[in-house]
């Protein structure tokens, strides 16, 4: 055998192919545990602890804030709540002292009023005996029932009315009798058959009571 033959190749062995060192790399990359890539299965990469510390805190700080926030709501309506009710108690008051400042002043005024007309009435009673009484002078008759309608109507003004008693049943809140007589024909016993003074009254305030006779 010639030296030529006996450096060519065998017949049909394999011929082999240069080590670049590449696929040996990317085995170890893919095995390695320290890279960030997600492993041959597809699991997610996992988040650092830091990052989770940092949100956690975030939630902590807001959840205090909102805690902050509720806790003076509630002392704004319960501020709120005690504001109210001490207007609704002074409006209150208020309204007690406005009615009764009202009253004492009504009641001052018909105390007023009743003091005058009392100094007034028997001016009056002597105005309606001589209104009554027989005269021949028509002007001077005619002239004391204008005065005396004058006088009604003052009256009227100042809310004094005359207690109407004539032919009513006696009532001693109204009238003070000073005689008795027997019943006519008609009448019925303790009925107001003549008045000898009116009587008048200033709402439900008496100024005078009449003065009258009363059937037995």
């Amino acid at each position: 055998m010639s030296e030529e033959t006996k450096k060519a190749p065998e017949a049909g062995a394999p011929e082999q192919a240069p080590d670049t060192g590449v696929k040996e790399e990317a085995t170890q990359q893919a095995a390695s545990p320290e890279t960030g890539t997600a492993d041959p299965a597809g699991a997610p990469k996992e988040e650092p602890k830091e990052d989770a510390k940092k949100k956690d805190g975030w939630f902590n700080k807001k959840s205090r804030e909102l805690e902050g926030v509720k806790a003076q709501l509630a002392a704004a309506e319960k501020s709120a709540a005690q504001a109210k009710e001490q207007l609704l108690r002074i409006a209150a008051e208020y309204d007690n002292y406005r009615k009764r400042t009202t009253r004492e002043a009504d009641q001052k005024f018909n105390d007023g009023i009743s003091y005058a007309v009392n100094q007034i009435i028997p001016i009056l009673d002597t105005l309606e005996m001589a209104a009554n009484a027989p005269c021949a002078d028509e002007n001077y008759k005619k002239g004391v029932t204008m005065t005396l309608e004058k006088a009604a109507k003052a009256f009227h003004t100042l809310r004094v009315e005359e207690i109407e008693v004539l032919g009513k049943p006696f009532d001693p809140n109204l009238m003070n009798a000073v005689q008795q007589v027997p019943a006519q024909e008609g009448q019925e016993s303790g009925t107001v058959v003549t008045v000898y003074q009116k009587g008048y009254k200033l709402g439900d305030k008496i100024v005078r009571h009449a003065t009258v006779v009363v059937a037995e």
